[in-house]
């Protein structure tokens, strides 16, 4: 009767284990683990020896791979700008820095020009660690409660922004500022919410914002115009209606 049980309650552990195992590790979220030395991106897979393919990209043959693969010059240029929200972010991600490769970090430079914004965004990927080097900024992120955390920071202080929380930073002084990011991701991308919301391709229906923000189809083409690159004469407001209509004629019978 003792070995029975205690071979039951055996098998219980070894499934458990088996079920954690397999299960979290697919629901990983964050970037795995690197499994080698450095793993240098390239598009294309390696002239000689056997490819392997890692995060998206593939390895540089270590053999060819050079201390200038592991350079990145420019980092001290400023940014334009000259734009509608007066902010330059430079991310040095995978796509820039291809040394970055399966490494899980990347930065950023931040240039603010007078009461610039860097427009409310958030990073799906990592975690953001801010801090500024020179200037004063309003800054702050909302948790998934709605709780907004905000600030002013100043030269010399930090700021965390947890991965995929939306989050901003405003320039308060009447003089450029600069910040610098870090990235718990070698490519945490990026989600403007306002542009990710109304600057869709194609648009989401009408029917879905007019009811998401209590307006009418008048504002929600008004903003719009203001954030989507699509030609307005051709990619006219789309409704529910409009869209079963287009559907039914596609449809044979």
């Amino acid at each position: 009767m003792e070995k029975q049980l205690a071979k039951s309650t055996f098998c219980m552990v070894v499934f458990a284990m088996s079920f954690t195992t397999h299960y979290f590790y697919v629901a990983n979220a964050y970037d795995p683990a690197p499994l080698q030395d450095f793993c240098v991106g390239v598009d294309h897979p390696p002239s000689a020896g056997v490819p392997t393919f890692i995060n998206g990209k593939f390895c540089k043959n270590p053999k060819e791979v050079v201390i200038n693969d592991f350079l990145y010059k420019g980092f001290n240029i400023q940014g334009d700008t000259n734009n509608t929200q007066g902010v330059e972010a430079t991310l040095v991600d995978i796509n820039r820095f291809p040394a970055l490769n399966t490494l899980g970090v990347a930065m950023a430079r931040v240039d603010f020009a007078p009461f610039g914004l860097n427009t409310p965004h958030l990073h799906p990927r990592g975690s953001e660690i801010f801090a500024v080097v020179e200037g004063s900024l309003y800054a702050g992120f909302i948790t998934t409660s709605n709780k907004l955390f905000d600030t002013v920071l100043y030269k010399g202080d930090m700021i965390v922004f947890p991965q995929g929380l939306i989050h901003f930073q405003f320039n308060i002084g009447k003089t450029t500022a600069l910040a610098v990011a870090s990235f718990g991701s070698q490519n945490p991308g990026r989600v403007n919410v306002a542009n990710g919301v109304f600057g869709t391709s194609p648009s989401i229906l009408d029917d879905v914002l007019t009811k998401a923000f209590q307006v009418d189809e008048n504002v929600i083409e008004k903003l719009r115009s203001r954030f989507s690159s699509n030609d307005s004469s051709v990619n006219i407001g789309r409704s529910i209606l409009k869209l079963f209509a287009q559907s039914s004629d596609d449809c044979v019978y």
